[in-house]
């Protein structure tokens, strides 16, 4: 996705095991989210799963859950593969602006990404939409969104300073990432807010 992964964060270690503050806020509450909405014994494909501590929180919640973690970055998937369950697969490196990165996966009950596509160009986002298309009816993104001028200040404030660092990066328009996704056969769209002015945003093909 990046030449360099990036993590906007300093993170704290425990051997192989990466902590990061802004997951360690946000790992229930999110898991607690997703697991309403997950099939019992539902395989789960995270892209760009960063520490893994979102994954090690849904297994914790609900042990009937295959988490499938990826990540480009060999030390994030190091810490991944350290909080994973017994049983859970190795995590992957993926790149989705890679073609054909959906390549032998097979299928997924859902497909969750956070805090990815706004520190990440939108060929990114791009790439995880029609990639996704051909593994799940389902996406679930977690993180800040703009909603044009109904937009929260600080979201507003976090696009100017990434788009400082990058000129590719940025928090994304909700209606943006909606068209996107649409193209990509997800035609439907659900938004629940979330503390911080973050929002789960559930994309599905029906």
């Amino acid at each position: 996705m990046t030449n360099t992964p990036i993590a906007l964060e300093d993170r704290d270690r425990d051997g192989d095991r990466l902590f990061s503050p802004s997951a360690g806020r946000n790992k229930a509450i999110i898991a607690d989210s997703l697991s309403a909405h997950l099939p019992p014994s539902a395989r789960v494909l995270e892209l760009g799963s960063g520490t893994g501590e979102h994954g090690a929180a849904l297994g914790d919640l609900r042990p009937d859950v295959i988490w499938q973690y990826s990540d480009p970055d060999p030390g994030s998937r190091l810490s991944q593969a350290a909080w994973a369950q017994d049983g859970w697969p190795e995590p992957l490196d993926i790149d989705l602006t890679a073609p054909n990165w959906t390549a032998d996966l097979g299928a997924f009950d859902t497909v969750f990404s956070a805090n990815m596509i706004h520190i990440a160009p939108i060929e990114a986002a791009k790439g995880l939409a029609s990639g996704a298309a051909a593994l799940t009816d389902t996406v679930v993104l977690y993180g800040p969104f703009l909603f044009g001028p109904e937009s929260a200040a600080s979201n507003l404030d976090f696009d100017a300073s990434l788009k400082r660092r990058n000129p590719h990066w940025g928090v994304r328009e909700l209606d943006l990432v909606k068209h996107i996704f649409e193209d990509a056969g997800f035609n439907s769209l659900q938004s629940f807010g979330m503390p911080r002015n973050n929002h789960i945003v559930r994309l599905s093909k029906h």
